[in-house]
Protein backbone atom coordinates (compact mmCIF):
# COMPACT_ATOMS: atom_id res chain seq x y z
CA UNK A 1 0.00 0.00 0.00
CA UNK A 2 1.47 3.72 -0.60
CA UNK A 3 1.99 5.48 2.51
CA UNK A 4 -0.64 8.23 3.56
CA UNK A 5 -0.29 11.50 2.82
CA UNK A 6 0.04 14.12 5.29
CA UNK A 7 0.23 17.44 3.41
CA UNK A 8 -2.46 19.52 3.18
CA UNK A 9 -1.73 21.16 0.33
CA UNK A 10 -5.26 23.43 -1.34
CA UNK A 11 -6.98 22.62 2.20
CA UNK A 12 -8.13 26.28 3.97
CA UNK A 13 -7.54 26.23 7.97
CA UNK A 14 -9.17 28.03 10.30
CA UNK A 15 -7.70 27.73 14.04
CA UNK A 16 -9.21 29.78 17.13
CA UNK A 17 -7.26 31.47 19.60
CA UNK A 18 -4.78 30.87 17.59
CA UNK A 19 -2.12 33.87 19.23
CA UNK A 20 -0.20 31.64 21.11
CA UNK A 21 -0.09 27.81 22.91
CA UNK A 22 -1.63 25.31 21.02
CA UNK A 23 -3.43 27.42 18.79
CA UNK A 24 0.23 29.06 17.05
CA UNK A 25 2.00 25.62 17.44
CA UNK A 26 -1.18 24.05 15.39
CA UNK A 27 -0.84 27.04 12.81
CA UNK A 28 2.43 27.12 11.94
CA UNK A 29 2.25 23.22 11.57
CA UNK A 30 -0.67 23.44 9.09
CA UNK A 31 0.98 26.03 7.39
CA UNK A 32 4.13 23.54 6.60
CA UNK A 33 2.27 21.12 5.25
CA UNK A 34 0.94 23.32 2.53
CA UNK A 35 -2.14 25.02 3.64
CA UNK A 36 -3.83 28.28 3.68
CA UNK A 37 -4.19 29.27 7.21
CA UNK A 38 -6.27 31.60 8.56
CA UNK A 39 -5.55 32.66 12.80
CA UNK A 40 -8.01 34.36 15.04
CA UNK A 41 -8.10 35.47 18.30
CA UNK A 42 -8.50 38.52 20.64
CA UNK A 43 -5.23 39.83 20.72
CA UNK A 44 -4.50 41.52 17.15
CA UNK A 45 -0.72 41.57 17.68
CA UNK A 46 -0.13 38.45 18.88
CA UNK A 47 -2.20 37.21 15.24
CA UNK A 48 -0.59 39.74 13.23
CA UNK A 49 3.02 38.71 14.49
CA UNK A 50 2.49 35.23 13.91
CA UNK A 51 0.95 35.37 10.43
CA UNK A 52 3.81 37.20 9.22
CA UNK A 53 6.42 35.05 10.77
CA UNK A 54 4.44 31.85 9.02
CA UNK A 55 4.50 34.33 5.63
CA UNK A 56 8.38 35.35 5.94
CA UNK A 57 8.73 31.27 6.20
CA UNK A 58 7.01 30.92 2.78
CA UNK A 59 3.97 29.71 3.88
CA UNK A 60 0.18 30.93 3.34
CA UNK A 61 -1.47 32.79 7.04
CA UNK A 62 -3.97 35.75 7.43
CA UNK A 63 -5.34 36.89 10.74
CA UNK A 64 -8.25 38.56 11.61
CA UNK A 65 -9.57 39.99 15.05
CA UNK A 66 -12.13 37.73 16.88
CA UNK A 67 -13.60 37.05 19.98
CA UNK A 68 -15.54 33.60 19.88
CA UNK A 69 -17.91 34.32 22.87
CA UNK A 70 -19.55 36.46 20.53
CA UNK A 71 -21.71 34.17 19.00
CA UNK A 72 -22.95 36.90 16.26
CA UNK A 73 -19.86 37.65 14.78
CA UNK A 74 -18.49 33.97 14.98
CA UNK A 75 -21.66 33.49 12.00
CA UNK A 76 -21.09 36.66 10.18
CA UNK A 77 -16.93 35.70 10.37
CA UNK A 78 -16.85 32.38 9.37
CA UNK A 79 -19.40 32.40 6.60
CA UNK A 80 -17.55 35.86 4.62
CA UNK A 81 -14.66 34.09 4.85
CA UNK A 82 -14.75 30.24 4.62
CA UNK A 83 -15.67 27.61 3.65
CA UNK A 84 -12.78 25.79 5.60
CA UNK A 85 -11.20 22.58 5.17
CA UNK A 86 -9.63 21.93 8.83
CA UNK A 87 -10.64 23.56 12.06
CA UNK A 88 -8.60 23.72 15.16
CA UNK A 89 -10.80 24.79 17.98
CA UNK A 90 -8.61 25.62 20.35
CA UNK A 91 -9.84 29.19 22.06
CA UNK A 92 -10.22 27.84 25.91
CA UNK A 93 -9.72 29.12 29.41
CA UNK A 94 -9.47 27.93 32.57
CA UNK A 95 -10.35 28.64 36.50
CA UNK A 96 -8.86 26.87 39.04
CA UNK A 97 -11.26 27.06 42.12
CA UNK A 98 -12.68 24.39 45.09
CA UNK A 99 -15.84 23.21 44.30
CA UNK A 100 -17.17 25.37 46.98
CA UNK A 101 -15.64 28.30 45.85
CA UNK A 102 -16.82 28.43 42.53
CA UNK A 103 -18.71 31.45 41.18
CA UNK A 104 -21.53 32.08 38.79
CA UNK A 105 -19.08 34.19 36.90
CA UNK A 106 -16.52 31.32 37.17
CA UNK A 107 -18.79 28.96 35.44
CA UNK A 108 -19.82 31.25 32.62
CA UNK A 109 -16.51 32.42 31.72
CA UNK A 110 -15.43 28.57 31.25
CA UNK A 111 -18.19 26.53 30.29
CA UNK A 112 -18.90 29.68 27.66
CA UNK A 113 -15.88 30.34 26.21
CA UNK A 114 -14.67 26.26 26.36
CA UNK A 115 -18.18 24.45 25.46
CA UNK A 116 -20.51 26.89 24.41
CA UNK A 117 -18.54 28.77 21.63
CA UNK A 118 -16.64 25.76 20.55
CA UNK A 119 -19.95 24.18 19.84
CA UNK A 120 -21.03 27.54 17.69
CA UNK A 121 -17.81 27.91 15.78
CA UNK A 122 -17.84 24.19 14.90
CA UNK A 123 -21.17 24.36 13.94
CA UNK A 124 -20.32 27.49 11.65
CA UNK A 125 -17.53 25.61 9.83
CA UNK A 126 -19.65 22.32 9.85
CA UNK A 127 -22.54 24.77 7.76
CA UNK A 128 -20.10 26.22 5.44
CA UNK A 129 -18.67 22.75 4.13
CA UNK A 130 -21.76 21.28 3.89
CA UNK A 131 -22.97 24.66 1.86
CA UNK A 132 -20.13 23.88 -0.26
CA UNK A 133 -20.53 19.99 -0.40
CA UNK A 134 -16.68 19.67 0.98
CA UNK A 135 -15.50 17.04 3.27
CA UNK A 136 -13.40 18.03 6.30
CA UNK A 137 -12.28 18.02 9.52
CA UNK A 138 -12.97 19.41 12.95
CA UNK A 139 -10.53 19.16 15.45
CA UNK A 140 -11.73 20.19 19.10
CA UNK A 141 -8.90 20.83 21.65
CA UNK A 142 -10.01 18.88 24.93
CA UNK A 143 -7.74 17.56 27.47
CA UNK A 144 -6.51 14.80 29.61
CA UNK A 145 -8.99 16.10 31.72
CA UNK A 146 -12.12 15.44 29.40
CA UNK A 147 -11.55 12.06 30.60
CA UNK A 148 -9.88 11.96 34.25
CA UNK A 149 -10.88 14.20 37.58
CA UNK A 150 -8.66 16.90 39.37
CA UNK A 151 -9.06 18.85 42.66
CA UNK A 152 -10.33 22.27 41.45
CA UNK A 153 -10.70 21.41 37.86
CA UNK A 154 -14.83 21.49 38.34
CA UNK A 155 -15.41 23.94 35.48
CA UNK A 156 -12.67 22.56 32.81
CA UNK A 157 -13.05 19.24 33.35
CA UNK A 158 -17.05 19.70 32.41
CA UNK A 159 -16.44 21.83 29.95
CA UNK A 160 -13.86 19.27 28.61
CA UNK A 161 -16.22 16.29 29.42
CA UNK A 162 -18.40 18.27 27.72
CA UNK A 163 -16.58 18.97 24.70
CA UNK A 164 -15.38 14.85 24.23
CA UNK A 165 -20.09 14.34 24.55
CA UNK A 166 -20.58 16.86 21.82
CA UNK A 167 -17.63 15.65 19.39
CA UNK A 168 -19.13 12.37 19.34
CA UNK A 169 -22.52 13.61 18.54
CA UNK A 170 -20.89 16.04 15.68
CA UNK A 171 -19.20 12.85 14.38
CA UNK A 172 -22.17 10.94 14.03
CA UNK A 173 -24.40 13.52 12.24
CA UNK A 174 -21.60 14.83 10.26
CA UNK A 175 -20.07 11.05 8.98
CA UNK A 176 -22.19 10.73 6.10
CA UNK A 177 -21.58 14.23 4.22
CA UNK A 178 -17.43 13.55 4.95
CA UNK A 179 -17.01 15.49 7.76
CA UNK A 180 -15.02 13.94 10.64
CA UNK A 181 -14.57 15.45 14.02
CA UNK A 182 -11.99 14.22 17.21
CA UNK A 183 -10.68 15.74 20.13
CA UNK A 184 -6.81 16.11 20.77
CA UNK A 185 -6.25 15.77 24.26
CA UNK A 186 -2.83 17.15 25.61
CA UNK A 187 -1.56 16.57 29.23
CA UNK A 188 0.36 19.73 30.93
CA UNK A 189 2.08 21.41 28.30
CA UNK A 190 4.95 24.14 29.04
CA UNK A 191 2.93 27.08 27.90
CA UNK A 192 2.20 30.77 29.32
CA UNK A 193 -1.16 29.20 30.54
CA UNK A 194 0.00 26.36 32.33
CA UNK A 195 2.84 27.88 33.69
CA UNK A 196 1.12 29.76 36.67
CA UNK A 197 -0.86 26.85 37.67
CA UNK A 198 2.32 24.64 37.87
CA UNK A 199 3.79 27.43 40.06
CA UNK A 200 0.82 26.81 42.63
CA UNK A 201 2.34 24.83 46.10
CA UNK A 202 2.37 20.99 45.20
CA UNK A 203 0.67 21.36 41.69
CA UNK A 204 3.85 20.84 39.53
CA UNK A 205 5.24 17.67 41.83
CA UNK A 206 1.28 15.86 41.56
CA UNK A 207 1.37 16.53 37.87
CA UNK A 208 5.18 14.79 37.09
CA UNK A 209 3.89 12.32 39.58
CA UNK A 210 1.09 11.44 36.87
CA UNK A 211 2.52 11.87 33.63
CA UNK A 212 4.79 8.68 32.99
CA UNK A 213 7.51 10.14 31.38
CA UNK A 214 8.03 12.18 34.53
CA UNK A 215 8.50 15.33 32.12
CA UNK A 216 6.21 18.41 30.84
CA UNK A 217 4.95 17.78 27.11
CA UNK A 218 7.30 20.14 24.87
CA UNK A 219 4.79 22.35 22.15
CA UNK A 220 6.42 20.10 19.09
CA UNK A 221 5.15 17.27 20.71
CA UNK A 222 1.56 17.45 19.35
CA UNK A 223 2.56 18.55 15.79
CA UNK A 224 2.39 15.17 14.58
CA UNK A 225 -1.29 14.40 16.14
CA UNK A 226 -2.46 17.63 15.05
CA UNK A 227 -1.19 16.98 11.28
CA UNK A 228 -2.74 13.13 11.86
CA UNK A 229 -6.18 14.61 12.34
CA UNK A 230 -6.19 17.37 9.92
CA UNK A 231 -5.00 15.29 6.96
CA UNK A 232 -5.99 12.31 4.41
CA UNK A 233 -4.18 10.12 6.95
CA UNK A 234 -6.76 9.59 9.14
CA UNK A 235 -9.97 9.49 6.71
CA UNK A 236 -11.01 6.80 9.06
CA UNK A 237 -10.99 8.75 12.33
CA UNK A 238 -13.99 10.36 13.66
CA UNK A 239 -15.77 10.70 17.04
CA UNK A 240 -12.50 9.88 19.39
CA UNK A 241 -10.34 10.83 21.40
CA UNK A 242 -6.36 11.45 20.25
CA UNK A 243 -4.69 11.31 23.62
CA UNK A 244 -1.08 12.85 24.14
CA UNK A 245 -1.15 12.90 27.76
CA UNK A 246 2.31 10.69 28.13
CA UNK A 247 0.00 8.35 30.16
CA UNK A 248 -1.68 10.02 32.45
CA UNK A 249 -5.59 8.12 31.69
CA UNK A 250 -3.78 4.64 31.34
CA UNK A 251 -3.52 4.38 34.93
Amino acid sequence: MPLPSFRLDGRRALVTGGGRGIGAAGAAVFAQAGAEVTICARTASEIDALAAEIRAGGFKADAFVLDVTDLEAVRREIAVRGPFDILLNNAGVNRIRPITEVSEDDYDVVLGLNLKAALFVAQAVAKGLLDAGKPGSIINVSSQMGHVGGAGRSLYSASKWGLEGLTRCMAIELAPHGIRVNTICPTFIDTEMTRPILDMPGTREHVLSRIKFGRLGRMEELSGALLLLASEASTLMTGGSLMVDGGWTAG
